[in-house]
């Protein structure tokens, strides 16, 4: 484990083979100087934008590049806010609304290169909800395991604070329901082996679908001049779930004694 890098149940391969060992890198360079968690979140939400703007341009060798900058210096954040002690509520909001605004900006991007727009917010929705079901399957995950869930310090109440918070109950907040209603529903409903249904096993068909995940393979499809490729890859990935869903059921029905 990579020090600082936050435990999961399940980690995602690129990041730990790749993504995080680099990230610890340049936090080894940080570590005694005046940059904060919030710096590099602000840092790579704007390196994001830059790859988006390049992506319209057709410069695409730059765009994949800057987008696994943004990778090992979102990585970074959060390594350097464990290792000083500087993990703060709002950092946690920001880092999600500024991907959410770099994401959104970068298959807007997507659709207007490839004169798709529809089928680029149709991508971006499923892109979304995929990173939002390893969210919350990682959280059922731990409950159903009797673990600690990774809730992190209460910081001061400031305007910089409830507007990001706002903007989660906004964006994410009923995702999160739906989708754990969805899971309890049908855990009960199906009777399921809980300790199955939110195992290891199910939470590694979604954790390789990460964020790191995803820009790692955007980047790949630019380098071969296929955007319009990476919008397909995203929606195929709704299939998949589907198929991956169908998986965690039958697997988790109690054998009949």
């Amino acid at each position: 484990m990579v020090p600082g890098a936050k435990e999961r149940p399940v980690q995602e391969f690129l990041n730990a083979l790749l993504f995080r060992p680099l990230a610890h890198l340049v936090v080894l360079l940080l570590l005694r100087t005046p940059v904060r968690p919030h710096h590099l979140v602000l840092f790579h939400t704007g390196l994001v934008l830059g790859a988006a703007w390049l992506l319209l341009r057709g410069e695409d060798l730059g765009a994949a590049l800057l987008l696994q900058l943004k990778t090992v210096l979102d990585n970074a954040d959060g390594q350097l806010a464990r290792l000083r002690g500087e993990v703060t509520e709002l950092g946690r909001y920001l880092d999600t609304g500024m991907d959410f605004l770099g994401n959104l900006f970068l298959f807007l991007a997507l659709g207007l290169r490839t004169a798709s727009l529809e089928k680029a917010l149709l991508a971006f929705l499923v892109f979304t909800f995929v990173q939002s079901y390893d969210f919350n399957l990682e959280r059922l995950h731990r409950l159903a395991k009797g673990l600690p869930l990774p809730e992190g310090p209460k910081d001061r109440e400031t305007l910089g604070l409830r507007l990001f918070r706002g903007l989660y109950a906004l964006l994410f907040a009923p995702q999160d329901r739906a989708i754990t209603a969805l899971e309890r529903f049908l855990e009960r409903r199906l009777r399921l082996d809980p300790s199955r249904f939110w195992d290891e096993g199910a939470l590694a068909g979604v954790v390789n679908l990460g964020l790191t995940t995803q820009l790692f393979f955007l980047g790949v499809f630019l380098l071969f001049h296929e955007p319009g490729a990476y919008l397909t890859f995203v929606l195929l990935q709704a299939l998949y779930l589907g198929l991956w869903y169908l998986w965690r059921i039958v697997r988790s029905i109690p054998s009949p004694r």
